[in-house]
């Protein structure tokens, strides 16, 4: 029977689906996080969209996950388990991931962060930067002896977005493409001058101030769904993937499967 590892990269805004066969990533896809959906919502929603991309639920024989969102972890556990008849590996700190982690609490660093860390290490070597931009946007960071370290979170660029919209009276949501000036001479140029254009100087700041912690010298990587436009605006990153996470997902199932 063919490998196929269904990948599930729970996120707050969004899941993030890929599947691997042997000869690596075969398909992505994304739905919208909903923590009211129920495992059979999930589990209907997930075989549809893997059909629609030509995988049949009988073909997935493993199931590597990540979640930052608790209510979500169990129930996409009891999909695995439902529909596709598998026990799945749940990425957290205490299993092995084959990253020395330096955080106070190795426990405490989010499941995504811990999947990007692995893919970058092993893809670009290190010392890495890995900006994830997410509902949140984090940096991680990878010494030059291969150790994660930790990072910085901020507000992602969308949240923010979306918290001027709901908390002021004039403001409206907008695109979030980069402006033709930093000085808008109009309300929406002036929103995407603050957010996208902010932004970029945030995380040109951000990976400055790492960059020199680690010692002068790393190679940046971007992932996430805004990473191409902040990229245009910053020049900074040496490599873009956005499949970083999934590919550490199953990264991380191999390194269980065949642990010698």
């Amino acid at each position: 029977m063919q490998f196929m590892l269904l990948a599930l990269d729970i996120g707050n805004t969004m899941v993030t689906i890929g599947v691997f066969g042997d000869s690596g990533l075969v398909s992505t896809m994304r739905a919208a996080t909903d923590s009211r959906r129920s495992t059979d919502e999930y589990g209907l929603l997930l075989t549809s969209l893997l059909q629609l991309n030509g995988v049949q639920r009988e073909e997935i024989t493993e199931v590597s996950m990540c979640s930052v969102v608790p209510p979500l972890t169990g129930v996409f556990e009891e999909v695995a388990s439902s529909y596709f008849g598998v026990r799945p590996l749940t990425v957290t700190g205490a299993i092995r991931t084959g990253l020395q982690i330096a955080y106070d609490n190795p426990r405490d660093v989010g499941a995504d962060r811990i999947a990007d860390a692995v893919a970058a290490k092993s893809l670009y070597g290190y010392p890495t930067i890995i900006v994830d931009f997410g509902t949140a946007t984090v940096f991680d960071a990878i010494s030059a002896e291969g150790v994660y370290l930790g990072g910085a979170i901020a507000p992602g660029i969308s949240v923010a977005a979306e918290a001027l919209f709901l908390n002021t009276s004039q403001l409206r949501r907008i695109e979030l493409t980069p402006p033709t000036s930093a000085i808008g001479q109009n309300t929406t140029a002036a929103l995407q001058a603050g957010l996208v254009l902010g932004y970029a100087e945030l995380v040109k700041g951000l990976v400055g101030r790492i960059t020199g912690e680690l010692g002068g010298a790393a190679t940046v990587v971007a992932t996430g769904g805004l990473a191409n436009i902040i990229s245009r605006e910053t020049g900074i990153f040496d490599h873009i993937n956005p499949n970083l996470t999934l590919i550490g997902l199953q990264q991380i199932f191999e390194l269980n499967k065949n642990p010698d």
